[in-house]
């Protein structure tokens, strides 16, 4: 390469390598601990930490402690993130080549015959999964089967949650009551999501045909005081919930592409 050469995008780099990018895949279907991402790799767990180390270095990788032990980390890639370094490599290629990430599904898009069938969980069923699952069914207009529901269900439905959904997305969620997980079980899910790393370790068993997936988003009421005070983290874990359901639509539904003859 001469010196005047331009070097490869940033993404490109880090993409390239074939371990980095086995994990970026599995990570863009669930987050995992490093114990799991080892399993799923089938590479030892130094080497597995080193590249994670890379990635994250990069920003396409976030890590937190689980809640339910502090002394594991769970990964998460942002996906966001990762659309506009895809953007912005492509147009570094050629200014043709630049996309927009992550676009809403008109409604007008094909929906399968069977409706897909969600189910979002939390340990109190009252503040991350009833979001989810009202965000879920308001981007797709009901035509996704979701429900939510918790391991230790609390008495209510927390009163920022309804606020967040009501000021925010017009949601309003203020009938809904918290429901156990055993109500649901023997229905069929195609997917189930956990929101909490305590209660992905309970989860009952949905079947072998469903797909679990887990988001490890810290429980607002936890990080924030009463009132005005936790209010904002609310607003932040509905806004990170969203960005993820936005990502998880394109699983759900075909696009227009992808049922052309």
């Amino acid at each position: 390469m001469r010196p005047s050469d331009p070097a490869a995008p940033a993404f490109v780099q880090l993409a390239a390598h074939p371990l980095r990018w086995k994990l970026l895949t599995e990570l863009a279907a669930s987050d995992y601990r490093v114990r799991e991402l080892v399993e799923r790799v089938g590479q030892p767990q130094n080497l597995v930490s080193y590249h994670l180390r890379l990635l994250r270095g990069g920003g396409l990788v976030t890590a937190s402690r689980s809640s339910f032990d502090a002394r594991d980390s769970y990964y998460h890639l942002d996906l966001e993130r990762c659309a506009h370094a895809l953007a912005h490599a492509g147009s570094a290629l050629h200014p043709a080549l630049g996309f927009a990430p992550a676009p809403q599904p008109p409604s007008t898009w094909p929906w399968p015959e069977r409706r897909p069938t969600v189910l979002f969980t939390c340990t109190g069923n009252s503040a991350r999964s009833p979001i989810a699952e009202a965000l879920l069914r308001h981007h797709t207009d009901g035509r996704v089967e979701v429900a939510s529901a918790g391991s230790h269900p609390k008495p209510r439905i927390h009163s920022d949650a309804v606020r967040v959904l009501r000021e925010q997305h017009g949601i309003d969620i203020s009938g809904q009551r918290p429901r156990h997980l055993d109500t649901l079980i023997g229905r069929r899910f195609d997917y189930v999501i956990s929101l909490c790393d305590k209660v992905r370790e309970v989860c009952p068993d949905f079947g072998d045909q469903v797909r679990l997936v887990h988001w490890s988003i810290p429980d607002p009421a936890a990080a924030a005081g009463p009132g005005l005070i936790g209010h904002p983290a609310f607003v932040r874990t509905a806004a990170g919930i969203d960005t993820r359901i936005r990502y998880l639509l394109p699983l759900l539904i075909p696009t227009p592409q992808e049922v052309q003859p």
